[in-house]
């Protein structure tokens, strides 16, 4: 009995930790708005919150210098018009998988865990209008694919019998 308190603030912590990393402060990314994304795969559905970097300071800053990401969580890089895009991961210390959507919304290609801290550009296969970032080997866990789709109210959504709905 005596080691009981201990372990149960020990538990506490680690629950109010997994919390922390679950859902991330607003202030993680002040001022860049964030949205819900559905990704459509042959697995299913699958949602995701994301903040968006829609301007050149937001996407020049993207996940630099994040720590921790959380599974349902992402950024979404918008470009103004289809083009040709190139990443690298200096100063990102997550793996992340870079997947690259044209306007339609459909995946042109995935990068999937890139290396950390790593100059290496991590290109597109073709003009896109977005890029998803999310954690490392997230979509290997969904199934996600070239040709499956993202569902984002800032991609054109041509009715294929998806689900459009954001429950």
């Amino acid at each position: 009995m005596k080691g009981l308190p201990a372990l149960l603030l020990f538990a506490g912590i680690a629950v109010a930790a997994t919390d922390a990393v679950a859902h991330p402060p607003p202030e993680l990314f002040p001022g860049l708005p964030r949205s819900e994304l559905q990704i459509v795969t042959g697995s299913g559905s699958h949602y995701f919150q994301v903040w968006i970097a829609a301007d050149d300071r937001s996407r020049a800053r993207g996940l630099m210098n994040v720590r921790a990401l959380p599974a349902n969580h992402g950024m979404l890089f918008l470009f103004e018009r289809p083009q040709y895009a190139a990443f690298w991961m200096k100063d990102t210390y997550l793996s992340l998988d870079l997947i690259f959507i044209d306007a339609d919304g459909v995946v042109v290609n995935v990068a999937a865990n890139a290396t950390p801290l790593s100059l290496e550009p991590i290109s597109s296969a073709a003009p896109v209008k977005a890029v998803l970032e999310l954690a490392g080997s997230t979509t290997a866990r969904i199934g996600l694919v070239a040709g499956d789709r993202i569902m984002h109210p800032a991609l054109a959504a041509r009715s294929e019998g998806i689900d459009h709905s954001t429950e």
